[in-house]
């Protein structure tokens, strides 16, 4: 086994901004986000999908990275994460090709079962087949993407006659992620080859099991452990702890008031699906975070500080196994020049402690 990656750092990028700015207006934000996140020198921009609401409207993030990877040439392009299972694999697979192919650049592609009820009934596809449909549409993914003649006889997916995969990839591969949220799902991600992606919203003693169960059943599955692990997390940086805090309790309790509508948790959908038990109980919690009393302990597991306190907190998770931080303050309602503060800060005032040197910012960025 080689060593792991050295610790790198990303961004997270999405339709946000200012409150009552409309679709196309956000998108810029987007667009401007990424731009200067390229400018600073992070590796990789993330995007999330999500449909239907005002979470994170982006429902292809590869179409949207696309014209990233036109405007940022040389930027990582990740997501985080694709639903697999909403999506006919085959033509999955030819879009993530695509993309490759165009972009020459370092594709990162976090792929997930989704956990929104509604989004699954929009869709007309039985949420209790999630986990079957995920497995079964990566292996014909991972299959396709891997070249040559394929045919597939499966309970969600047919290919009778063989087809061939273009554009076939070249040298260049694009890297796989699956989403964990529970020691559950971790294992069903190491079985299936498939390197974690996580949030930080768990106690370290929890992401510790939840990393020791995915390294096991990787392990048994005969797969290395030599990726880059990413976790996501909140960032806010200010001059003290108490003035980070205080700036992300200012617009944390919106950005979980509409994670609560997204994922209707208040009516808790997922109590009768089976296979998201830990989602229930996940989501059952996000109406307490809409009080910003209540945010401590949140604020803690993530990185909200002086440049200090988020070195720390860097080092805790890395200690624990992360080496890919992907920061983001970058939701609902905060203006672009509290988001770029937090972008350039955290290049400047933290990125070099891990010997990692920042590009010079660019204000004038649009």
């Amino acid at each position: 086994m080689t060593n792991p990656p050295p610790i790198s750092f990303s961004f997270q990028f999405g339709p946000v901004g200012s409150i009552g700015l409309s679709d196309e207006a956000l998108y810029r934000e987007a667009v401007a986000d990424a731009k200067h996140g390229h400018a600073l020198g992070y590796s990789v921009g993330w995007m999330i999908e999500h449909h239907f609401s005002e979470y994170y409207p982006t429902p292809n993030p590869l179409v949207f990275l696309a014209t990233i990877a036109g405007l940022c040439p040389g930027l990582g392009l990740g997501t985080s994460v694709m639903v697999l299972p909403w999506y006919p694999p085959a033509r999955f697979a030819e879009d993530v090709a695509m993309l490759q192919t165009l972009s020459q650049a370092e594709l990162h592609i976090g792929l997930g079962r989704g956990t929104a009820k509604a989004e699954y009934t929009a869709f007309q596809i039985d949420m209790e087949s999630a986990r079957d449909r995920f497995a079964e549409h990566w292996d014909v993914v991972r299959r396709l993407l891997s070249g040559g003649k394929f045919t597939h006889e499966g309970k969600f997916t047919r290919i009778p006659d063989p087809i061939e995969l273009r554009p076939r990839l070249g040298t260049k591969k694009p890297f796989f992620y699956g989403a964990i949220g529970s020691q559950d799902s971790a294992s069903v991600m190491g079985t299936l080859g498939l390197p974690p992606i996580t949030i930080a919203q768990f106690p370290d003693a929890i992401l510790r099991k939840i990393l020791a169960a995915w390294k096991a059943a990787a392990s048994d599955a005969g797969y290395r452990e030599d990726h880059k692990l990413p976790i996501f997390t909140q960032c806010w940086i200010a001059d003290t702890d108490e003035d980070a805090r205080r700036l992300a309790k200012t617009y944390l309790p919106t950005f979980f008031g509409i994670q609560v509508r997204h994922y209707q948790s208040e009516e808790d959908p997922l109590r009768w699906v089976s296979g998201y038990e830990q989602w229930s109980k996940l989501f059952s919690n996000l109406k307490r975070l809409c009080n910003p009393d209540n945010l401590d302990d949140y604020l803690t597991m993530n990185l909200v500080g002086t440049p200090d306190t988020v070195e720390r907190r860097i080092r805790e998770l890395s200690d624990l196994g992360f080496n890919e931080i992907i920061i983001t303050n970058a939701i609902y309602g905060v203006p672009r020049e509290i988001r770029h503060n937090m972008l350039e800060r955290f290049a400047a005032e933290v990125m070099p402690r891990f010997g990692l040197r920042a590009s010079a910012p660019a204000r004038a960025i649009g």
